[in-house]
């Protein structure tokens, strides 16, 4: 017997285990999260006798006499200053970080009220984040000292809300005291645990699958194989992604699933799931887009490895190529890259009714949940409820399903409650990755240095499944021209099947890759006209009025060259400055269906927010919350934002794109306008209790290929310039990032979006690399190479705002920043170091630098 103090109060456990299963799963004190169990992240960090610990890694059997404090134990008072601080700072976004911050911050500051921002730094650098950027964590925590020792009131929370100001999110208060609860921190009565068997080789053929032993283990309640599977075909877009594999059929990679096993004890899963035995044929796995195209290549997918084309024409790009004084063609290679979301996926779905299936779930879009469950199984949508539990970060990661439909059967076929969650290790090997691209790029110039023409070649590995391969693609190809003022281009783009792990969306959908070469094409060109790359960029840059290289004209809001001129001191400051632009387009576009919706409802005197529009950590509550106050001018403490429900909530498509910022911001506005009216009239919310008030937004755009001058490919773009500094040992010392996203909604959430993506595209750009070898994953969560606190260099961010008549007409003017952060970053330290040694890099992660030497 084991006796454990936790928060002032003593408790027992008969076996030793870590703590934090203690803590999550014995006492259900949820704030400190499982993000890895391998005591890298941090968000399991716990005090022990007033000293950090990370929870993960401690048993229990260590604690006699020892006191353990977690978030739930930190003092109301002193709570209040966490939560205030945290929230005023901007530091919190998709939260799952934030209580174990909070832990490293009372350690600090229980010791020292007066730190330094280097203090603060050491203080949390065994704390992961991946959407902040750190910057805001340390000023939140800064503040948070002042607060303690001033002895400073909490200041009442404004009655008026506008856009382009900053306010406290409405999701802040639960994420920072670890109220707030995701899809891990759910336990039903009677739960089951499961857990599947992947395959153990990226292609062979399964000659037996044979489960006896697995059923016979004595806490083994189920055993799932492919026979199960009412519909076992399901896919995101394209329809080609296997629920499970069976006995004489091929695996595609090693995340093939071939059995879910289920357990009333999690701890006896993995014994479990050790029964299955799997007898294979092992075959030569196709883990190169070359190789896939080979004529006897074998057919990964029955309609070829070509997963699909991309291609966008204007004007007459040999001619204009071979009359341009100066001409530039190299070949690029970008790699995989880990989303590295603090929160491994997680479902948990349990019986609803008669027949059908509620599910808890980390996810982009519940209705993508509902609707590839219910294919699943083979039922109509609504007997699949999905709900949306606080999202730990996704960054594109998470609109492919992982877990869910695993724990959708499960609980079908058991009519128990299942929680299924990765492993983070499982999570790095099978969830989708950054699409690897090998681009061949010509661009083109006259004497006087403005662009005439470019060519480009794209082919992309999308691995075993198309997930969103498509989509991307048509990106990588429709921005790879630039943010520059020329017509005359010729791309076409294939992505192809391998048997590596799934290549997905990720933050920059493509754009990241096709900029990279693209900006490194400019560099060399600025230097052959005898420019330097920023007087270059700057001649050619695209401007309100100008046609962008895909036909369509730039609105008045475009401030392309402001966004460069606003840099330009940073860039001449040093000698080992590196610049490079880009661009993002905002909502689906191409034509395609995009629509936003939010709907109003009076209840008790509140006013709910009810959409779908998943938060992965980009505040979409206080997004759509702000839109509505700004047209209403209502007190947000009369506001209630729900989370996203089938039954709930109306559909706003996926959080992807860039779009809901613009799309479901404009949706916003339109329910608020309808709500206002009624106001008007002289009705109080007395008066309409009950009623309901939906406001809808789809815009229009043409189709790829669209014959017409100028097609209107997206309704909105962003632009942004990006310099980084390197010190005189080459390591990143500065970072300045100038950035038109029209009106910022939330002046603290603009900010910690765009530097939490400079860090990202930082690890894109030098740091990160996952690798996938043969088509086994070899990366573990702790050598990936993802940022801590103390390496990132200083940020400036500068805000670009439109005037009232350059705002766009949507979202008063808000164009979103989520992906567009991240787009330049990686061919500025490219820049940087090509100045810094003379080195012309031609694939990421960038070789030869002090962070990393291969």
């Amino acid at each position: 017997m084991y006796t454990i103090n936790v928060n002032g109060k003593d408790y027992c456990s008969e076996q030793d285990k870590k703590l934090l299963r203690f803590l999550r799963d014995d006492l259900h004190l949820t704030a400190a999260k499982d993000g890895c169990s391998e005591g890298i992240c941090g968000t399991c960090t716990v005090l022990i006798d007033g000293k950090k610990i990370k929870a993960c890694t401690m048993p229990i059997s260590r604690l006699a006499g020892k006191k353990v404090v977690t978030v739930e134990g930190i003092p109301a008072e002193e709570m209040r200053v966490y939560e205030h601080c945290f929230a005023e700072a901007g530091a919190v976004q998709c939260g799952f970080c934030i209580p174990g911050m909070i832990i490293s911050a009372k350690s600090l500051l229980d010791r020292n009220l007066n730190p330094t921002a280097e203090d603060v730094r050491k203080a949390i650098r065994g704390n992961l984040c991946r959407c902040t950027g750190y910057k805001k964590i340390e000023e939140a925590i800064l503040m948070a000292a002042e607060f303690f020792r001033e002895k400073r009131d909490i200041p009442e929370d404004p009655h008026h809300l506008k856009v382009d100001q900053r306010f406290r999110r409405i999701d802040a208060k639960e994420k920072i005291n670890g109220t707030g609860i995701y899809a891990d921190d759910l336990y039903f009565d009677g739960m089951l645990y499961a857990r599947c068997v992947y395959s153990k080789y990226p292609r062979a053929r399964i000659d037996r699958i044979d489960v006896s032993k697995a059923e016979a283990h004595p806490a083994c309640f189920r055993v799932l194989t492919r026979k199960d599977v009412p519909c076992n075909i399901i896919g995101h877009l394209k329809q080609d992604w296997d629920v499970m594999l069976g006995e004489g059929e091929i695996t595609k990679y090693v995340g093939n699933v071939l059995s879910v096993v289920a357990s009333e004890d999690s701890e006896a899963l993995q014994e479990i799931a050790s029964l299955v035995e799997v007898d294979y044929t092992p075959l030569t796995p196709v883990t190169t887009p070359e190789d896939a195209l080979k004529f006897d290549a074998p057919l990964i997918h029955p309609d070829g490895n070509v997963m699909s084309r991309s291609s966008l024409q204007r004007g007459d790009a040999d001619a204009a190529i071979r009359a341009s004084r100066y001409v530039v063609t190299r070949k690029y290679r970008t790699t995989w890259q880990e989303h590295g979301f603090m929160e491994p996926e997680c479902a948990v779905a349990l019986p609803e009714g008669e027949d059908g299936i509620l599910v808890y779930t980390t996810s982009q879009s519940v209705y993508d949940v509902q609707r590839e469950c219910s294919k699943m199984l083979n039922v109509p949508p609504e007997k699949v409820h999905a709900r949306a539990a606080l999202v730990g970060g996704g960054f594109g990661g998470k609109e492919d399903m992982t877990v869910q439909p695993y724990a959708v059967l499960m609980a079908y076929m058991t009519r128990r409650p299942v929680k299924l969650k990765y492993s983070r290790q499982e999570s790095l090997d099978y969830h989708v990755k950054r699409h690897p691209m090998t681009m061949e790029f010509t661009t083109a110039c006259d004497e006087n240095g403005k662009l005439t023409a470019m060519k480009g070649v794209i082919i992309a590995d999308t691995g075993a499944y198309a997930s969103l391969g498509g989509p991307v693609l048509a990106r990588a190809c429709t921005h790879a021209a630039g943010p520059y003022n020329y017509q005359n281009l010729d791309i076409f783009g294939m992505s192809v099947y391998t048997n590596n792990v799934v290549s997905g969306a990720f933050r920059g959908f493509g754009v990241t890759q096709s900029c990279f070469a693209t900006e490194q094409n400019i560099n060399l060109l600025a230097e052959m006209v005898g420019l330097d790359p920023w007087e270059f960029r700057r001649r050619n840059c695209i401007r309100p009025g100008d046609r962008l290289p895909n036909g369509q004209i730039a609105d008045p809001n475009c401030k392309m060259a402001e966004c460069l001129d606003a840099v330009k001191d940073a860039y001449y400051s040093s000698r080992y400055a590196g610049l490079a632009v880009g661009f993002k387009n905002a909502g689906t576009g191409m034509g395609m269906p995009d629509t936003g919706r939010c709907l109003l409802s009076v209840e008790g005197g509140k006013i709910h927010i009810r959409t779908s529009a998943s938060c992965m950590g980009q505040g979409i509550g206080q997004m759509c919350l702000t839109q509505i106050c700004d047209v209403t001018d209502l007190d947000p403490a009369l506001f209630v934002h729900e989370p996203a429900d089938t039954v709930r909530t109306p559909d706003a498509g996926t959080s992807t794109a860039s779009r809901q910022t613009a799309v479901t911001g404009e949706a916003s506005r339109r329910a608020a306008q309808l709500l206002k009216a009624e106001l008007e009239d002289g009705k109080t919310l007395s008066d309409l209790e009950g009623r309901q008030f939906l406001g809808e937004f789809s815009p229009k755009t043409d189709r790829l290929g669209t014959v017409s001058d100028n097609p209107i490919s997206h309704v909105a773009y962003s632009y942004a310039a990006q310099v980084i500094v390197l010190d005189d040992n080459g390591r990143i010392a500065k970072a300045v990032s100038a950035f038109d996203i029209g009106t910022p909604v939330n002046i603290q959430a603009a900010e910690g979006q765009i530097e939490g993506g400079l860090v990202m595209g930082i690890g894109y750009g030098v740091t990160e690399k996952y690798e996938c070898v043969d088509g086994f994953p070899k990366s573990r969560f702790g050598t990936v190479g993802f940022m801590r606190a103390d390496e990132v260099p200083e940020m400036e961010t500068i805000l670009i705002r439109p005037s009232d008549g350059e705002k766009s007409p949507y979202s008063n003017g808000a164009k979103g920043c989520g992906e567009l952060c991240m787009i330049p970053v990686a061919p500025a330290c490219a820049s940087a170091y090509y100045r810094y040694d003379g080195r012309f890099r031609q694939s990421l992660p960038l070789s030869n630098t002090p962070y990393r030497k291969d």
